[in-house]
């Protein structure tokens, strides 16, 4: 028999990068602050009533016209290499990989980003992701001329499914939206986990909550009680500090949920077999 999986939905930035994406090497090479681009991109928004994400895309091309840099996609995946995560980021996917393993279960990583996929290419941890899923650009003549693919926070939403159906292809909408029974999904609800650190992430976590699945608000010292009210408002059924060190009760919480999929595991397929005699 197969084995069962467990997804992990990541939110990206401030939940495994320590601040958006964007301010760690791109913002600086256009000589601006972050307060002054997404400030700029606010004002943009605002005053166009051009949707946020959309805004930031189109700042990010503006921007780079105006100061001379071509904004091609090694320009962006080297802007990626300058991204800082949380303590034990980079050790927790082969972590928790192995812990399923020991388990008798599969564990699978999934990004979902509103932020910009071409720089997510150039981190660290790019090739530990089964999919990676953030805002992307169409290019001509090597520079973005239109957004190719834009993710906001409802549009998050989406991914649970294909998620779920096995339907990764953003392409591919017949999948997605066809009637499957929660006993034909690739991976149950209940298996699934979404990991994010603010109001941003709260529709995702609402969908996993009411699906039985597993939903972690990520704290720091600066959102800690922003998260905590996400708890007490029942949007997210855990609350953990951006730690994914060794030992971490992010660590002890995601064994946990491990243990939960392998007993029920177990547990359904004795309940077969005593059926069966």
């Amino acid at each position: 028999m197969a084995k069962p999986i467990v997804a992990i939905m990541y939110d990206f930035d401030k939940t495994l990068s320590t601040t958006d994406m964007q301010n760690y090497s791109f913002i600086p090479a256009l000589g601006m602050t972050p307060n002054d681009f997404w400030g700029a991109t606010g004002e943009f928004s605002s005053k166009t009533g051009c949707e946020r994400i959309l805004s930031y895309m189109y700042m990010m091309i503006k921007m780079a016209n105006e100061k001379g840099i071509k904004l091609t996609r090694s320009f962006l995946r080297e802007c990626g290499k300058a991204i800082q995560y949380h303590p034990g980021v980079e050790s927790w996917f082969e972590r928790i990989n192995e812990y399923g393993a020991s388990k008798g279960v599969k564990v699978e990583h999934y990004l979902v980003s509103s932020g910009t996929k071409e720089i997510l290419e150039g981190c660290s941890v790019y090739d530990k992701f089964t999919k990676v899923y953030g805002c992307e650009f169409y290019y001509e003549n090597g520079v973005p001329v239109w957004p190719k693919l834009a993710i906001n926070y409802t549009q998050k939403t989406q991914f649970f499914f294909r998620i779920a159906k096995g339907a990764t292809n953003i392409k591919d909408d017949d999948s997605v939206n066809s009637k499957i029974q929660e006993g034909g999904l690739r991976i149950p609800y209940t298996n699934i986990v979404y990991l994010g650190d603010g109001m941003t992430d709260v529709a995702c976590m609402t969908l996993v909550n009411k699906n039985r699945g597993y939903s972690i608000g990520v704290y720091t010292d600066s959102n800690k009680e922003s998260v905590k009210q996400i708890k007490e408002d029942k949007r997210c059924r855990f609350v953990c500090k951006a730690d994914y060190s060794e030992g971490s009760d992010m660590e002890k919480v995601l064994k946990l949920i491990i243990d939960s999929v392998s007993s029920r595991t177990t547990l359904e397929e004795q309940e077969k077999a005593l059926a069966r005699k």
